[in-house]
């Protein structure tokens, strides 16, 4: 069975997308009022089907995690994920304002809706503190394959970017980890979950593991991972399942990619783009990749997840 979609566009804040009636997520594009955090689009609140929340925003130990967004921890001395930056191994992190930069919604280029599909297609520019324009995104946010059966829907999130620095710089992406701290390689499209999800159980094609297994694992060798855990309130459990598109996974992707993801002390993940080793986009070029999100009631194991995985086309 399905549910029919619908969309709410508040000009200048928002898109909200619901499915009979029940709200599943908001794309906000306003501008942020906080530069510290990197501002930028993200999604947030993000919900199952029953309505469950599932993302977490602004959160006491890092103000800048904002529901689901495209971030860039380490770009040419510039940090696009937001909060402090981190230096090295001798620094640490540290609070440099001047490093840190945004991306701003330039405009979408189309909205379209019925009931079984919702296609945001949008415009950015990502900008370094100083005011230079360093690249110009194309970015796709596509929520579909609603099935009330299986208390599930899911998400495409697609980004093609191009080094637009008027300097004729590279564009360097890197994270912690390629700066020197270990197991740290996060960058690239972050989730952030509720407060009440911390401790909650990582799934991995092989099954069940614990943070320490999947952290820094090959996209190669895991295309997805999942997490699922038990929600405060309501006697209720969700899982979320963050998975490759084919393409991601070739020989013609601009880099391999890597899992971030943490249980706790907070639950996060992340499509890491350099996590062990950095890359270069050099001027006038461009890369683009492609994920998928899947959000589901109840607590699925990773036979199921799989399964469901296998069922949705790309």
């Amino acid at each position: 069975m399905t549910a029919r979609l619908s969309t709410v566009h508040a000009l200048g804040d928002r898109v909200t997308v619901s499915a009979d009636g029940t709200e599943l997520l908001s794309y906000v594009y306003r501008p942020d009022p906080e530069p510290f955090e990197a501002p930028k689009p993200y999604i947030h609140p993000l919900r199952t089907l029953t309505g469950n929340l599932v993302s977490g925003y602004r959160p006491h130990d890092h103000r800048w995690h904002k529901g689901l967004q495209m971030t860039a921890s380490h770009l040419s001395g510039q940090n696009f994920w937001g909060g402090v930056s981190y230096l090295g191994p001798e620094e640490g992190y540290q609070h440099v304002p001047e490093r840190v930069g945004s991306m701003r919604h330039d405009g979408f280029s189309a909205v379209t809706a019925d009931d079984e599909r919702v296609e945001l297609s949008s415009n950015l520019t990502w900008i370094a503190r100083s005011g230079a324009e360093w690249a110009s995104e194309r970015r796709g946010v596509a929520v579909h394959s609603v099935d009330t059966e299986a208390g599930a829907y899911a998400m495409d999130w697609s980004i093609h970017l191009s080094n637009a620095r008027a300097d004729g710089e590279p564009l360097r992406f890197g994270s912690p980890t390629t700066a020197g701290r270990d197991m740290a390689g996060y960058t690239g499209l972050q989730w952030r979950g509720p407060r009440d999800f911390t401790g909650g159980q990582v799934l991995t094609p092989s099954g069940p593991a614990g943070d320490e297994d999947t952290m820094g694992t090959s996209a190669a060798d895991a295309e997805w991972i999942g997490f699922t855990a038990e929600h405060d309130d309501t006697d209720a459990r969700s899982t979320l399942l963050f998975a490759h598109a084919p393409e991601n996974l070739g020989p013609d992707a601009v880099h391999a990619s890597h899992w971030f993801v943490r249980s706790r002390p907070i639950p996060t993940a992340a499509f890491s783009w350099a996590f062990f080793e950095e890359f270069e986009l050099p001027h006038g070029e461009s890369f683009a990749y492609r994920y998928r999100v899947v959000v589901a009631d109840g607590a699925w194991d990773h036979e199921r997840a799989a399964a469901y995985l296998k069922g949705l086309q790309w």
